[in-house]
């Protein structure tokens, strides 16, 4: 054959089958005329060079796997120096993974101080567990008046846990459920003004708040606590995760459940709703009580936890 169907034959360039006779590697046989000739040896070989080459040696060091093969074994590792070949070519690749981790070590240990030195800065700058002593009380406008006692609709929400939650079936006993309009992240601005809107600034510090609190909610008889806003579950799985929350948040994007319930909503700049600052007691699948407006939202989870010992207390 000529190297123009060598080539095809094998799915190489012409190129490369020059650049292995270059090397020493193909010896083309000649016709009567001088022109190249191949035969099925030479498939073979180029074959074996391409295999070696994905195999991490390069046409340049195939020389003892050629010349074992030209000495008529079956294999081009039947001979000492293709396994010398090999032990170098695993030698090089050691120093290379050796030079590649210390190089990423090193650019973990750089990320870590600069993630670190970054997080204290932005700490330092807005910290969201920590209100502002002027904030302004929202004002009960009566949105909420008409929850109490109704059932809960029959919504599937997802979870920051990654489940799927039923609010017609949740778990026997008493459920919270605080609903938020956003919290904030490290390095994410807040919108514009949001210190000034009534009932807006505090969602971190009431989770943390219900953090705190979780044990003695626990003792007085809830079963499940969950926090609830538009924002997606990924972005609340990370809430969860800085704040080692021990309970799962709900997303809400399309305001599914405010719909069903006619909860009160707002608007901000950059965003056309939001969820007012209210939180359910749930039980029996009904709205047992209604906290709204919920200021101050950083010592909320408290006042929940006082009306539920003096309910129990009552009951």
């Amino acid at each position: 054959m000529r190297i123009g169907e060598l080539a095809q034959r094998v799915q190489v360039s012409i190129k490369a089958i020059r650049y292995y006779e270059q090397l020493g590697l193909v010896t083309p046989l000649r016709r009567p005329n001088g022109y190249r000739r191949y035969d099925e040896s030479h498939v073979r070989l180029v074959e074996e060079i391409r295999e070696l080459a994905a195999n991490g040696i390069p046409p340049s060091r195939a020389r003892p796997f050629i010349e074992c093969l030209g000495a008529g074994h079956a294999h081009s590792d039947d001979c000492v120096p293709s396994l010398v070949a090999y032990r170098d070519s695993i030698a090089e690749l050691d120093r290379m993974i050796a030079s590649l981790t210390a190089r990423r070590d090193l650019l973990i240990r750089r990320l870590h101080r600069g993630a670190a030195r970054s997080s204290a800065k932005e700490n330092a700058m807005t910290d969201y567990t920590a209100l502002p002593a002027d904030l302004p009380a929202p004002e009960d406008d009566g949105a909420a008046d008409h929850l109490a006692g109704m059932s809960l609709p029959a919504l599937v929400l997802s979870a920051s846990n990654g489940q799927d939650i039923d609010l017609s079936a949740l778990a026997p006993g008493r459920t919270i459920i605080y609903c938020y309009p956003l919290s904030g992240r490290p390095g994410t601005d807040l919108p514009e003004g949001w210190d000034t809107i009534p009932g807006a600034r505090g969602c971190t510090a009431e989770a943390c708040g219900f953090r705190d609190h979780f044990a003695d909610l626990r003792q007085v008889g809830v079963s499940q606590v969950f926090g609830l806003s538009s924002q997606d579950a990924e972005y609340q799985g990370e809430l969860v995760e800085r704040l080692h929350l021990p309970f799962p948040m709900l997303s809400d994007p399309g305001f599914a459940m405010a719909d069903a319930l006619r909860l009160p909503t707002f608007e901000a700049p950059g965003h056309d709703r939001l969820y007012s600052r209210l939180t359910l007691v749930i039980s029996n699948g009904r709205i047992e009580h209604v906290f709204y407006p919920v200021f101050p939202p950083n010592t909320h989870a408290q006042q929940v936890l006082d009306w539920l010992t003096r309910s129990t207390n009552v009951g």
